[in-house]
């Protein structure tokens, strides 16, 4: 998909150079697919400072697997610049468990190649990581206390055997000297200038280390939304703040499709969760984003924009936007909206309706129950009635799809893929963007891809201004075709893995993904039928 795309991107401006995620609060990584012809799924949960060891979790229900190993891949180095794999290791009672560690000693764009010796040969895979410091930990104060009180007595310790080598270790045998407790304070007092300025020094150099720390620790960056009135139209300006971009990340102009969209924004109204939105704003310049809002409700809005850099680097840039009331009559705007745009209204069956919802509101589903949707058809999550998950726990996440006549819905793909979620706690602190092969981004998983089939020492940068140009342009290309070949395009050498059929609900699709933390969750699905897109919302319980 994002081969194909920059490839055009460079056909179109003949650039004399060669291209060689999202979330907020949901760290861990899950991957399902193929190493080679063994069905493997990931769970990788990052370290949250570095240097520092991401723990690795692999799973597989091939029987002919015999070993596997893991190791980090960066891009700004490549495969040439990674360290050996270390073994992961068979759980004793889990059948085709695997787990272990993998080091990541520098932050930035970085992977886990899974490797898989088996009786079906060798098989390999990867699952982007973005190695980031995101935390800085406290030393225990007991800890710290007992650690002073060492150093302090290494100190006298040392200050001691400086002063006896100054002085009594001088002497003969036998010998008398006159001046020895002069000589020995000589020695004490040297000896404590030397040691303290060690220990000014060291303390120097960790304060310029920890001051470096504090300044790349990660940062998301934040952004500023406004809405105007376009020719009775409502426009929102997504711009992003500069001041909050790091200085040791790529620039914006370095952004690269995903699914054939710059930006996919999704948008959920505070309180009851009971708008949601997915759009494609078009870029007006690097900092600058812009979208004809649909028909939603006034209110106050969680709005986030997931992007991806050319390096594979996924940031999702957060804010929260005060929309207001629709105007009447409602005028076509010149900022165009997307075709893929979708919204809608949903709420549970326990909650009131909200007033100013229009008619057509879908009831928020339960897992196991039969949820009728919009279209006639009808979606149920493959769970347990009454069943709460457990956090850190990976689910198969599964959702029928039956059409209106009750036979299995024939799905189609929607951006390239088979099926899309929003899983959102509703106490806040975790959105994340879900697909059938789990929570990275495609795009990040072919850069770091392409990056590994190189055999140079440094990823090759191509000129900013020409770069920028030519993305527009691939966008505007993809925009342009048709439907059919637009997933022509995006599908190509996709394995849509989670694909099922449930022999009661219908078509099935399955996202693969560990809840976080315990709460509340409303999780929004979106598939196509028919050519629409069948919007579905259910909510889960985590303890």
């Amino acid at each position: 998909m994002l081969k194909k795309a920059l490839c055009i991107a460079f056909t179109i401006v003949a650039l004399p150079v060669s291209l060689t995620l999202a979330h907020v609060g949901s760290p861990g990584v899950v991957f399902e697919g193929k190493a080679g012809s063994y069905d493997l799924l990931v769970s990788v949960t990052p370290p949250d400072v570095i240097p520092g060891v991401a723990e690795v979790s692999i799973y597989t229900l091939s029987p002919s697997v015999e070993a596997i190993s893991a190791k980090p891949i960066y891009w700004g180095v490549g495969d040439e610049g990674s360290p050996k794999s270390d073994p992961m290791f068979p759980v004793e009672g889990q059948p085709g468990q695997y787990e272990g560690i993998v080091w990541f000693m520098s932050s930035g764009t970085a992977s886990i190649e899974v490797e898989v010796q088996g009786a079906n040969g060798e098989g390999k895979c990867v699952v982007p990581i973005m190695a980031t410091a995101t935390a800085q930990n406290e030393m225990e104060p007991g800890l710290g206390y007992l650690l002073a009180g060492l150093g302090l007595l290494l100190v006298i310790l040392m200050v001691t055997i400086i002063s006896a080598a100054t002085s009594d270790s001088l002497i003969a045998p036998g010998e008398k000297h006159s001046n020895l407790k002069g000589r020995r304070f000589r020695g004490a007092v040297a000896a404590a200038v030397i040691l303290g300025l060690v220990l000014y020094g060291g303390k120097t150099w960790w304060d310029a280390e920890a001051g470096d720390y504090q300044r790349y620790m990660y940062k998301p960056p934040q952004a500023i939304s406004t809405v105007d009135f376009v020719n009775g139209q409502r426009v929102m300006t997504f711009q992003v703040d500069s001041n909050s971009l790091a200085s040791n990340r790529l620039p914006m102009e370095y952004m690269i499709p995903d699914h054939g969209k710059l930006m996919h924004m999704f948008m959920i109204r505070e309180g009851a969760l009971d708008v949601f939105a997915h759009l494609h704003p078009r870029r007006v310049d690097p900092l600058t984003f812009e979208v004809s809002l649909p028909e939603v409700p006034e209110g106050r809005y969680y709005v986030f924009g997931d992007i991806v850099r050319l390096n594979g680097f996924t940031e999702t840039i957060a804010d929260t936007l005060d929309i207001p009331a629709m105007p009447t009559p409602m005028i076509a705007s010149d900022v165009l909206a997307d075709p893929d745009d979708t919204f809608i209204f949903s709420t549970a069956a326990n909650e009131e309706r909200q007033s100013q919802l229009p008619g057509d509101i879908l009831i928020c589903g339960k897992p196991g129950i039969e949820t009728p949707l919009l279209d006639g058809s009808t979606a149920v999550f493959e769970y347990q009635p009454n069943q709460s998950f457990q956090v850190g726990k990976v689910y198969p996440l599964t959702f029928a799809i039956n059409a209106p006549d009750g036979s299995p819905a024939e799905l189609q793909p929607y951006m390239g893929m088979m099926g899309h979620a929003v899983v959102f706690r509703k106490e806040g602190g975790v959105y994340v963007h879900l697909h059938p092969v789990g929570n990275y981004s495609m795009a990040s998983q072919e850069i770091i891809e392409t990056r590994i089939d190189e055999d140079t020492p440094r990823p090759t940068i191509p000129e900013m201004t020409t770069f920028y140009d030519s993305v527009d342009q691939v966008v505007d290309y993809i925009a342009e075709l048709s439907e059919d070949d637009r997933n022509v395009l995006l599908t190509a050498g996709m394995e849509h893995t989670g694909l099922g059929l449930h022999e009661e609900h219908g078509s099935t699709v399955t996202f693969p993904y560990a809840f976080p933390q315990a709460g509340e969750y409303r999780i929004w699905i979106q598939m196509k039928r028919d050519g629409e897109v069948l919007n579905s919302s259910f909510d889960a319980t985590v303890l």
